[in-house]
């Protein structure tokens, strides 16, 4: 089964996000913060897809430097970006595709669907 890579800095909503993956069949790795995260990204660690927060701590746009990261280390991997706040047209113009955008507060069922499509798009591409 595919392995997400579950980037949020707020606990309850990463053991959250966790649980809904892994009880789907899905591995999951996890980071707390764009420091964390890079370290993965740059690491032998395997996943398929990048599920982050785009405000992260501190750094208001921490998950779109994730994505950046994520494009410069591994080329294909899908992105599913998510947030609690309002975004831009500015700022969704710096998502890196292949990607999609999940609004918080999202249901079990949506993050599940988007993960699936998302990873499904990415295989035919290979």
């Amino acid at each position: 089964m595919a392995v997400v890579l579950v980037i949020e800095d707020e606990a309850p909503l990463m053991v959250l996000a966790e649980s809904v993956l892994q009880h789907a069949g899905y591995e999951t790795l996890s980071a707390a913060s764009l420091a964390q995260a890079q370290a993965i990204i740059q690491s032998e660690a395997k996943f398929d897809l990048v599920f982050t927060d785009i405000a992260l701590g501190d750094q208001k746009e921490g998950g779109l430097q994730v994505g950046q990261i994520v494009r410069q280390a591994r080329s294909g991997v899908p992105i599913l970006y998510t947030s609690g706040m309002t975004l831009t047209d500015g700022m969704q113009s710096l998502f890196v595709p292949p990607c999609e955008y999940l609004p918080k507060p999202y249901r079990d069922d949506d993050l599940l669907s988007a993960t699936t499509r998302l990873l499904a798009e990415t295989q035919s591409y290979k």
